[in-house]
C-alpha cells in the first residue's frame, strides 16, 4: 500500500499564518468530521492552539454513527473541552454556535460589560482540516455567501476576516493537514471521507479497508446494502470485493467495483457510520 501523503505549499503557509493571528482571537472553533472525531484532529493544529479557549464542532453529524458521536461528546466532556455536533448542511440557523461562544467567553464579556463595554465583538478563528464543512458553517452564521464551499479538499486558500449577525467575527482559514501521517489507517479514514484527494490514493485500497471496516463494526448495514448473506460477509475483504464485482456485472473491473464502495460509502447507500471509536482510543 502507498504511503498516504498531502501537505502542498498553501497548507505550510496557512499554518504559519494560523500561529501568527492567534493572538488577534479570543477563541478557536475547530471544526472536526463527526465520522473521524479523532481522525480529522490537526496535532499541529492542537499544538499551536494549546491554552487557547476552544470549542469542537462535530460537523456532518447526519452522516455519522448517533450512537459514537453522543460517546466523544461524553468523551471530550470529560477532558474538559466544549463541544457541539451539528449539521451545517441542511441547517439553516446555528445559533447554537453563537450560544457556546457566549457561554465560552461569558467571564470576559461579564468583565467588560462592567467596565462600560455593553457590545463587545468575540473573535474567533475557525480552523481544520480539508473538507470537514468549514465554509458552510461560515456561510450560515454571516447569513450569505462569503466563503467558498466544495465538496472537494483544498477549496479555501487564504484567510478572511467574516462578519456575522451576531457580536461575532470570525477568521476563516484554509483547511490544513499535518506534514507527515505516521498512522496510515488514519490517512485511509481522512481519505475514505474526502480529506484527501481521490488521486493520492488507490481506490482498491480504500475499497478494501471500507469492506474490512463494514465487515468488523457494520456488519447488518453492508448486508442490506448489497444484499448479502450471513456466509458473505465472512468473506476475506479481497474475495467479497472479487464477489461484489461480479454481483454488480462488472466482469473482470475491480477497479470499478473499488469506486463504487467507496462512492457508496460517501453518498450514505452503507448507511450512518463512524470511523473512529471511542474505546480504541488509546
Amino acid at each position: 500500500m502507498a504511503t498516504i501523503q498531502w501537505y502542498p505549499g498553501h497548507m505550510n503557509k496557512a499554518k504559519n499564518q494560523i500561529q501568527e493571528h492567534l493572538k488577534l482571537v479570543d477563541a478557536v472553533l475547530e471544526i472536526r468530521d463527526a465520522r473521524l472525531p479523532l481522525s480529522s484532529a490537526n496535532p499541529v493544529l492542537d499544538q499551536l492552539i494549546q491554552s487557547k479557549k476552544r470549542i469542537i464542532i462535530l460537523n456532518k453529524q447526519d452522516l455519522a454513527d448517533s450512537s459514537q458521536t453522543k460517546k466523544w461528546q461524553e468523551y471530550l466532556h470529560q477532558q474538559q473541552i466544549m463541544s457541539l455536533a451539528i449539521d451545517a448542511q441542511h441547517t439553516n440557523h446555528l445559533q447554537v454556535i453563537v450560544q457556546a461562544l457566549e457561554k465560552l467567553m461569558a467571564a470576559k464579556l461579564q468583565k467588560f460589560r462592567r467596565s462600560g463595554v455593553k457590545n463587545y465583538t468575540i473573535r474567533a478563528m475557525c480552523i481544520g482540516i480539508p473538507n470537514v464543512g468549514k465554509s458552510t458553517i461560515l456561510n450560515k452564521l454571516a447569513g450569505k455567501n462569503v466563503a467558498v464551499t466544495g465538496n472537494r479538499p483544498g477549496v479555501t486558500k487564504n484567510q478572511n476576516w467574516i462578519k456575522t449577525k451576531s457580536q461575532i467575527e470570525l477568521l476563516d482559514t484554509p483547511g490544513v493537514l499535518w506534514p507527515k501521517i505516521d498512522d496510515q489507517t488514519v490517512g485511509l479514514k481522512l481519505a475514505l471521507s474526502g480529506a484527501i484527494k481521490d488521486s493520492l490514493v488507490s481506490a482498491m485500497d480504500l475499497a478494501i479497508f471500507a469492506l474490512e471496516y463494514w465487515q468488523h463494526y457494520y456488519s447488518p448495514q453492508l448486508q442490506a446494502a448489497y444484499h448479502l448473506n450471513n456466509t458473505d460477509v465472512t468473506l476475506s475483504s479481497d474475495k467479497l470485493l472479487i464477489k461484489l464485482t461480479q454481483q454488480f456485472g462488472f466482469k473482470d473491473d475491480y477497479e470499478r467495483t473499488a469506486l463504487k464502495i467507496i462512492q457508496d460509502v460517501r453518498k450514505g447507500v452503507l448507511g450512518r457510520y463512524t470511523l473512529d471509536m471511542v474505546n480504541e482510543i488509546e
